[in-house]
């Protein structure tokens, strides 16, 4: 399902349709190796890896079920060829950016978290900065030791940050870009939104012009808030989901995506009303 009606306008389209990679217990040889394709796509920014770059004892060990999906994406992360991309050839604070974004499927909230990352780099090196996304217990609750990380920075999800969703987009400009070849070059994209605690508009990736309802709004408007909600907490699950509409003012807009998420229900669309 399309996150919201502009998903195409997004460029999520192609990964709202095969999001969730994962390698389950009774795998083919196809599904190891489509899982091996996806995790290059997802650490590597969707850059294009040679075969002569390509990590194949790691990969070898993945496809005789010797380590995990997660032990797999980690040994990418850890290698010089990850290092190389997007380590030693730009600022730190655009590699901490990347990270989040590669490893943990969203943006970074805000300062905080990146002076955290900074820190640990200073002080304990390269190797405890990779392992710190790996080994987090975000990591662990979104993809296990058995799923590809993949973008979800774009989804309404329990314990996101509603301020996640234009972060996301300043790091994420289509599903055909690479995180080597934007048109920004290696400079970090948050770091004058995050020093000053705000959020950019989100911007068409095609066009690059701000969507509607995406740059801050009017605080006299009201927005058309409409929501594929789920099951009640605590109630038996229903088949039929239904879809519900709020009218919501923008100063209570941000309390009331929240209140959706706590909910279990999904934003599909959120437009001027």
């Amino acid at each position: 399902m399309a996150v919201t009606t502009s998903a195409g306008r997004l460029g999520v389209s192609p990964y709202e349709e095969s999001m969730r990679v994962e390698l389950r217990s009774n795998w083919t040889q196809d599904d190891v190796e489509a899982t091996i394709r996806a995790a290059y796509r997802q650490v590597f920014g969707n850059q294009y890896i040679m075969a002569s770059e390509r990590l194949i004892s790691a990969e070898s060990l993945l496809r005789q079920g010797e380590i995990s999906v997660r032990d797999f994406v980690r040994a990418l992360a850890l290698s010089e060829l990850y290092r190389e991309k997007f380590f030693s050839t730009g600022p730190q604070n655009r590699f901490i950016e990347l990270n989040f974004k590669h490893l943990l499927g969203r943006a970074p909230y805000d300062q905080s978290e990146v002076a955290h990352h900074t820190d640990l780099y200073n002080s304990q090196g390269y190797e405890a900065e990779i392992n710190s996304y790996i080994d987090s217990a975000e990591y662990r609750d979104n993809f296990g030791d058995n799923i590809v990380p993949h973008y979800r920075g774009y989804l309404t999800q329990q314990g996101q940050k509603t301020v996640g969703f234009p972060r996301f987009f300043q790091l994420y400009r289509g599903y055909g870009t690479s995180d080597r070849t934007q048109r920004s070059g290696v400079r970090a994209r948050l770091t004058r939104e995050l020093a000053k605690n705000s959020a950019s508009p989100t911007s068409d990736a095609g066009t690059g012009q701000a969507m509607v309802g995406t740059s801050g709004g009017g605080r006299e408007r009201l927005y058309r808030v409409r929501v594929r909600q789920g099951a009640t907490p605590g109630m038996v699950p229903s088949i039929r989901r239904s879809n519900t509409e709020y009218l919501v003012p923008y100063e209570q807009l941000s309390r009331k995506l929240q209140q959706i998420n706590r909910m279990g229900g999904r934003v599909t669309n959120i437009s001027l009303a």
